[in-house]
């Protein structure tokens, strides 16, 4: 590969890396367009090497947090557990499905992430929430964790709302303690589209569609880091309000181009393939954007104190570690009294 274009992508690197450090997990949002269109990877290979960059960035990131405590680890490893699970699965089912379909999908990901990047953050509003069982809060794991497998993002404005309604986090550790479950279903996705099972007398070996140059996935992850630990020691000169939404149009931006490049590929390939085929493409589009669209509705809405979350944290703690018993009904828990008994 060219030198210059190394340093492009390096340069890049850097970019997505800040923006990580600045925004948590939605600055990953561009690792995989990345990887497309500047460094030449086929989409199964982006995809695949850009669960292993976000995996790796986020521990650093992890890290970050966990030295300030706003890590909370039970809730974390609960939703990350189920989120493994679905991005494996993901990953096994993204490993089969056409790569102009997965890049499309991937667009709309990408779209509504610049949606909710461009409206602000959420807050937990605990006043509403009617109680949900710890099945239900395993099931939005899932869900999360399949569409991280699928598409290959992290999914940070998806795990993030649904750590703040269903762990009863404050946002703060919310955003925290998504990193932890970002790192573990990225490397579950990863897996899932990295190894093959059953497949010519081997009882797993690697899959040869998702073979990745690892010399500039490292180059990439390296960058990456830099520019995420760069970003999280400048995050609080910046307003993050601001910030999060000029980097939300540029993403809003990248979704419409990847869209215009993607869909009408996809459309061409299997209108000569026959009717059978074409519908198989329109319901797993369809389904993909469902699920994404559910999880968004999940979320709470926006409180008055949202754009300074992390001020509340502690009054929020002390409010969540408070509540009574009395608020439990047989088999159901509600949101806030859940996120206090998983981080006991």
């Amino acid at each position: 590969m060219a030198a210059p274009l190394l340093a492009l992508a390096a340069l890049l690197s850097i970019f997505i890396g800040v923006a990580f450090g600045l925004l948590g997990g939605g600055g990953s949002i561009l690792t995989t367009p990345l990887l497309v269109y500047v460094l030449d990877f086929q989409p199964k290979q982006a995809i695949t090497a850009s669960l292993f960059i976000v995996g790796i960035t986020s521990i650093f990131g992890l890290v970050q947090h966990a030295r300030q405590g706003r890590v909370r680890w039970r809730t974390g490893l609960i939703f990350g557990v189920a989120g493994m699970v679905g991005a494996f699965l993901g990953g096994q089912l993204g490993a089969h499905l056409p790569g102009s379909l997965l890049l499309g999908a991937f667009a709309v990901m990408m779209g509504i992430t610049a949606v909710a990047m461009i409206r602000g953050r959420r807050s937990p509003d605990t006043r509403h929430a009617n109680g949900l069982p710890l099945f239900r809060i395993l099931l939005d794991g899932f869900a999360v964790g399949l569409v991280t497998g699928l598409v290959g993002a992290g999914g940070g404005f998806l795990v993030v709302p649904a750590l703040a309604l269903l762990g009863g986090l404050p946002m703060g550790a919310a955003v925290a303690t998504s990193l932890l479950v970002i790192s573990m279903k990225s490397f579950a996705g990863f897996a899932g589209y990295a190894l093959q099972f059953g497949v010519n007398g081997h009882v797993v070996q690697a899959n040869p569609e998702t073979q990745i140059d690892w010399a500039v996935t490292l180059l990439v992850t390296g960058f990456a880091i830099l520019g995420a630990l760069t970003g999280s020691l400048v995050v609080g000169r910046i307003h993050p309000d601001k910030l999060r939404k000029a980097f939300g149009y540029f993403v809003l931006v990248m979704a419409i181009f990847m869209l215009s490049q993607e869909v009408g590929a996809t459309v061409l390939d299997y209108a000569g393939r026959g009717w059978l085929d074409a519908m198989t493409v329109v319901i797993a589009v369809v389904a993909l954007v469902g699920i994404i669209g559910w999880l968004i509705r999940r979320a709470p809405a926006p409180s008055a104190g949202a754009g300074d979350a992390s001020g509340s944290d502690e009054a929020d703690e002390r409010r969540l570690d408070t509540a009574p018993d009395s608020d439990l009904r047989p088999g159901v828990q509600t949101s806030a009294t859940t996120g206090a008994r998983l981080r006991r």
